[in-house]
């Protein structure tokens, strides 16, 4: 009997940190979701923003598309972006630079709501 009480131990500790270390990997893809969206929206490539955008956006595509269209020289310097606990939020440090026309601006990253749809993390607008 103390073997069955042992062996149930040792199951339900092994249960509880594996429970406990879960979500990593799908955290790391949430936050990879918005790095990815974040880089195509500069870059203007519509084909990865669409493909990223959850089904509430799309009706923006157009715009989100062509965000910094008008500028010349856009990128992203220093991008880290890391996925609340407990929430579908992304958190993303960094900064979208462009050039409208001899005038550099910044823009600051922020945070980010995603969504899971069909087993894939989306990127869903600005979070406040």
């Amino acid at each position: 009997m103390k073997r069955h009480w042992l062996l149930f131990t040792v199951y339900c500790l092994l249960f509880t940190l594996l429970t406990a270390c879960g979500g990593g990997a799908d955290d790391d893809a949430a936050a990879r979701t918005v790095e990815r969206y974040l880089e195509a929206k500069v870059a203007g490539d519509a084909d990865t923003v669409q493909a990223l955008l959850c089904s509430t956006m799309e009706q923006d595509l157009l715009r989100e598309t062509q965000s910094f269209s008008s500028v010349s020289d856009a990128h992203i310097e220093n991008m880290a972006c890391t996925k609340a606990a407990d929430r579908d939020i992304v958190n993303c440090t960094g900064t979208i630079i462009a050039l409208y026309g001899a005038e550099q601006t910044d823009f600051q990253l922020s945070s980010y709501a995603v969504v899971q749809e069909d087993g894939e993390w989306k990127w869903c607008g600005e979070s406040q």
